[in-house]
């Protein structure tokens, strides 16, 4: 996981798909965090993307970094602690302008059950579940 963690963090911005009906939707994130030894991602609750998870937690990331590219497939689970919430708004002080651990509207998915593979041109696949 920590491999994982590494990459998306280093890459900057990853992108999150999710399903609506049948339909895919990939946007661009950016808020990791490693909280208790678990991989979290973070969002608003008044975003298209969280009903979407709630409905579908079956996701899938993607990053490119340095001539490589990661592939993370898992299950969002909510974790509905003040903790977790604030543990990821510590990472990212900057995003305490618009969200807060209290507010109603942070939430932060632990991914479940992850398969992560790094690929790249010139080396065999890296896989790393989690």
């Amino acid at each position: 996981m920590k491999e994982t963690y590494e990459f998306l963090k280093n890459a900057g911005t990853y992108y999150l798909a999710t399903v609506e009906y049948n339909q895919p939707h990939v946007r661009p994130f950016g808020t990791v965090n490693i909280f208790q030894d678990k991989l979290y991602i973070q969002t608003g609750k008044s975003k298209k993307v969280y009903k979407q998870i709630s409905e579908n937690p079956n996701i899938e990331i993607c990053a490119f970094y340095e001539g490589k590219w990661i592939r993370v497939e898992g299950i969002a689970k909510e974790d509905d602690r003040t903790v977790a919430r604030k543990s990821m708004l510590d990472a990212y002080p900057e995003l305490r302008n618009m969200y807060d651990e209290n507010d109603g509207n942070t939430v932060v998915f632990v991914i479940d059950k992850a398969i992560a593979t790094i690929y790249s041109f010139t080396e065999e696949p890296k896989v790393y579940r989690f």
